[in-house]
C-alpha cells in the first residue's frame, strides 16, 4: 500500500515525450565499455521482466504495481477524456524537438520534422504520428513499461546542465501523458524506429494492463525515425473519428505546438469523367460532366503562429487585433493590450486584452464562470482557461494568455496548485491589468467613460474584495458629483477642486440621482459651495464605505451622522438648542417609538423642517432596500442586521415655523391625537425625502387628507 501512495505521490503534472537515454559521465557522454556495460545492465532489467518467449514476439511485465497505477490514471487522473489528444501531440511534439536538437548539434537539421493525426474507420482506430527521435527496445521498456519514468526529464536534466536550456522547450516531465489514450482506446500499439534502428511494435491492451509486447514489425516502414500511436477506439468512442472533431480538438489544446500537425479529412471534390449515358459528338468525343468524388487530403490545422512569444516591439496593433478575434472569437475591437515577459524566481509570458464590449455571457451574470478566458499555456500547450486562481474574479472580464514555463499543476493538468509560483504570477497579472486600464483613463477619457459603464462593477468589486490593490483601483473609479451631473468624476479631480476650507469629500445617496440632489441633508453644505458626489448604486456605496480616506482626506456619508467641523460658538449654540428642545425631543421619540434612536437638534438644515440620517454605522435607505431585496435580512427583521436597520435619528431645524408650531402643541397638550399624528407626519414626510419606503403608504395618506381637509374648512 505504501509503494502504491508513494508511486501516486510521484505522478507529477506534464506529457511525456520519446526519447533515447542520453547518460552523462563526468567527463563527458558514456560511450565504448562504459555505453555497453550500461546497456548490459539494462537489458538484465528487461530480461528480469520477461515472462515468455513466443517465435519473434517477447512479453514483459510491467514494473511495479503498474495495472494499478495504470488502473488510477486511466478512470481518476483526467476528468475530461478529450485531453488524451492534447498528451499524445505534446509527446509527439517533445520527440520531434528533440530530434531537431540533436540534428543541430550534428549540423544536420533538414526541418522535414511534423506530426499527422489520421482516422481509420474501417479499423475504428485513431493514429498520431511523428517524424521525432524514435525508441529502439531499450527506450521502449524504460519509457513504456515504466510508469512515471520520465525520458524527456532526463533529456532536460542532461542538457541543462550543458546550458543548452534555451536550445530546447520540452512539455514532458513525469511520464503518464501517454497512458491518457487507454481513456478512450481498448488497445494501443505503438510502431517507431530510432536512427539505424530496427522498426519495433509495443503493444498493450486496457483489459490486460499488467502486460505488454514488444517484437520486430514488418507494417508499413518509418522513413528515418519517428513513432506511431494507433488507439483501437472503445465503441462509444467513434466520435473521434470525425476529421472536425479532431480539428477543434487540435485547435483548442494543440494550435500552438511548434511543429506542423497535419489532419488527414475526408472530403468532396469535384472531378470530370466521362458521362456514358450522353451522344458522343461528330467527332467522336465522349461528353464529360462533373460528379463529387470523396477524397482523403492533409490540412496543416495549427497554422497559428504564438504572439506572445515575439517581442512587443516586432509585433504590430492589426497582428494584435486579428490575434484577439481569432484566439477569443469575439467581434469587438479591443480597447488595449498589455504584452510583457517576467524572468526571475518564475518566468512566463503574457498577453493581456480589455475588451471594450461586455462579453454576451457576463450580460446574463455578472461573475459566470463561462466568461473566463484567461488562457493558460505551458510551452504553448493549452491547459485551461477556467482556473480561478490565476486571476481574482473582478478581472474576469479580461482575455489574455498566460504561459509558463514551469506552473505548477497537477497530474491531470486540471488543476492548478497553489504555490508561491502562482501567487508571484497573479500579482504580475493584477498589477498589468491594472496599470493597463489606467492607461486607457489617461489616454483618452470618452473611451474609458465607456469602459466604466460595460466594466466599472468590477473595478468597484476589487475595492472591495481586494485590499491588497485597493489603492491601485481607487483613482479608478469614477462618480457622479454636484460638479456636473452628466459628466463622471475620479476622486484625484474632486480633491483637485475642493475648496480650501473643504475638510472632508462628501457623497450622498440616493435611489437615483435626482434623489440624491434633492436631499435635505445638502441644505449646509451647498450652502458652502461644497461639491457632493451623487450615489444611486448599492455597489458605489459599498465602495466608498471600503475606501474611507483619499488623499488624507475622510469620505463622509452626508446622510449619517458625522462629527462637524463646528467652531466653539457653533457647538455653544447647537447644546442651547438641545437643551432648549430637550422636551419636544423626547415626546417626539416616545410618540414615534422604536423607528427612531433618538432626537437632535440640527445645524445642517436651512429650508427643510426634519430629515433622517443614520448613525455612524447604520445603513442607508438605499442599502436597505437591496440588502433586502437580497434576502439578506430576515423579513421581520429580528436576524444579525436587526440592529443596523434600527439606527435612524430625527434632525429637527429649530428655526422652521413647522417645529416651533409642533413645540406649541406639546406644550398645550402632548396627548392630544391631532399633535401625535402632526409629530407621524413629520416623520414619514422627513422619510420619504430621505429615501425610505414607508410601513404604510395609506396610513401616511390618510394622515395628509385629514389634515387638508382640516386647512380647507
Amino acid at each position: 500500500m505504501i509503494c502504491q501512495v508513494l508511486i501516486i505521490i510521484c505522478l507529477v503534472c506534464f506529457a511525456d515525450g520519446w526519447m533515447t537515454p542520453i547518460i552523462r559521465h563526468p567527463n563527458g557522454f558514456l560511450g565504448g565499455q562504459s555505453r555497453v556495460l550500461l546497456r548490459s545492465q539494462l537489458s538484465t532489467t528487461a530480461t528480469d521482466n520477461k515472462v515468455e518467449v513466443n517465435g519473434g514476439q517477447e512479453k514483459f511485465k510491467f514494473e511495479s504495481n503498474v495495472s494499478r497505477v495504470m488502473d488510477i490514471i486511466i478512470n481518476s487522473l483526467y476528468s475530461n477524456k478529450d485531453v488524451f489528444l492534447r498528451e499524445l501531440i505534446s509527446n509527439a511534439a517533445d520527440a520531434c524537438d528533440k530530434r531537431r536538437f540533436m540534428m543541430l548539434k550534428d549540423k544536420k537539421y533538414n526541418g522535414d520534422l511534423k506530426i499527422q493525426v489520421y482516422p481509420n474507420r474501417e479499423r475504428n482506430s485513431l493514429v498520431i504520428e511523428d517524424r521525432g527521435i524514435g525508441m529502439n527496445k531499450l527506450d521502449l521498456i524504460q519509457n513504456l513499461g515504466r510508469i512515471a519514468e520520465s525520458g524527456t526529464k532526463k533529456f532536460n536534466e542532461v542538457h541543462n546542465e550543458e546550458n543548452d536550456k534555451e536550445a530546447l522547450s520540452l512539455i514532458g516531465q513525469f511520464g503518464v501523458g501517454f497512458y491518457s489514450g487507454f481513456l478512450v482506446a481498448k488497445k494501443i500499439v505503438v510502431t517507431t524506429k530510432s536512427n539505424n534502428e530496427e522498426q519495433l511494435r509495443w503493444e498493450a491492451s486496457a483489459d490486460s494492463l499488467g502486460e505488454y509486447t514488444i517484437s520486430p514489425d514488418d507494417s508499413e516502414p518509418i522513413e528515418g525515425s519517428g513513432t506511431r500511436i494507433e488507439l483501437f477506439l472503445k465503441d462509444e468512442n467513434d466520435q473521434y473519428l470525425d476529421d472536425i472533431a479532431l480539428k477543434a480538438l487540435i485547435e483548442k489544446y494543440s494550435e500552438f505546438t511548434p511543429f506542423p500537425i497535419e489532419l488527414q479529412r475526408n472530403v468532396s471534390r469535384p472531378e470530370s469523367v466521362p458521362d456514358t449515358s450522353a451522344v458522343p459528338g461528330p467527332d467522336g468525343t465522349i461528353p464529360m460532366k462533373t460528379v463529387m468524388k470523396r477524397v482523403y487530403e492533409w490540412i496543416v490545422v495549427n497554422e497559428k503562429k504564438p504572439l506572445w512569444l515575439r517581442q512587443a516591439k516586432n509585433c504590430s496593433e492589426e497582428e494584435y487585433d486579428d490575434f484577439y478575434k481569432q484566439t477569443f472569437k469575439a467581434f469587438d475591437k479591443p480597447l488595449a493590450h498589455s504584452h510583457f515577459a517576467v524572468e526571475g524566481n518564475v518566468d512566463f509570458k503574457a498577453l493581456l486584452y480589455l475588451p471594450s464590449e461586455l462579453p454576451y455571457e457576463l450580460t446574463r451574470d455578472m461573475f459566470s464562470s463561462s466568461a473566463r478566458s484567461m488562457r493558460l499555456y505551458v510551452k504553448r500547450v493549452f491547459i485551461n482557461d477556467k482556473f480561478e486562481d490565476l486571476i481574482p474574479r473582478w478581472l474576469l472580464f479580461l482575455r489574455g494568455v498566460v504561459d509558463s514555463e514551469d506552473l505548477p499543476l497537477n497530474v491531470g493538468r486540471e488543476i492548478l496548485q497553489q504555490s508561491r509560483a502562482l501567487r508571484i504570477i497573479r500579482q504580475r497579472l493584477v498589477k498589468k491589468s491594472i496599470d493597463m486600464i489606467a492607461g486607457v483613463a489617461m489616454r483618452n477619457e470618452t473611451e474609458y467613460d465607456k469602459f466604466w459603464k460595460n466594466f466599472g462593477k468590477y473595478i468597484r468589486v476589487g475595492v472591495i474584495e481586494d485590499e491588497k490593490f485597493r489603492d491601485d483601483l481607487v483613482p479608478l473609479c469614477r462618480f457622479y458629483s454636484s460638479n456636473s451631473e452628466d459628466t463622471l468624476t475620479s476622486l484625484t479631480d474632486y480633491v483637485k477642486r475642493m475648496k480650501a476650507d473643504q475638510k472632508y469629500i462628501f457623497y450622498i445617496v440616493g435611489e437615483t440621482r435626482a434623489q440624491a440632489a434633492m436631499s435635505p441633508a445638502l441644505e449646509a453644505i451647498r450652502q458652502k459651495g461644497y461639491e457632493v458626489l451623487y450615489i444611486s448604486d448599492p455597489l458605489d456605496e459599498m465602495t466608498l464605505a471600503n475606501i474611507e480616506k483619499f488623499s488624507e482626506k475622510q469620505i463622509m456619508d452626508v446622510g449619517k451622522e458625522f462629527k462637524e467641523d463646528l467652531s466653539e460658538k457653533e457647538k455653544k449654540e447647537k447644546k442651547n438648542q438641545n437643551e432648549d428642545l430637550e422636551g419636544l425631543r423626547n415626546w417626539v421619540k416616545e410618540v414615534l417609538g422604536n423607528k427612531i434612536t433618538r432626537v437632535e437638534a440640527s445645524t445642517r438644515l436651512f429650508d427643510s423642517p426634519a430629515m433622517i440620517v443614520q448613525s455612524e454605522y447604520g445603513v442607508s435607505p438605499n442599502m436597505q432596500k437591496y440588502l433586502k431585496s437580497q434576502s439578506v435580512v430576515e423579513k421581520d427583521q429580528t436576524g444579525q442586521f436587526s440592529d443596523v436597520f434600527n439606527q435612524a435619528v430625527l434632525e429637527l431645524n429649530p428655526s422652521h415655523p413647522i417645529i416651533q408650531g409642533l413645540k406649541r402643541m406639546y406644550e398645550e397638550d402632548p396627548k392630544a391625537p391631532e399633535a401625535c399624528e402632526r409629530v407621524n407626519i413629520l416623520f414619514n414626510t422627513a422619510a420619504l425625502a430621505a429615501g425610505y419606503v414607508l410601513d404604510n403608504a395609506a396610513d401616511y395618506s390618510q394622515m395628509i387628507v385629514r389634515m387638508m381637509t382640516k386647512l380647507a374648512q
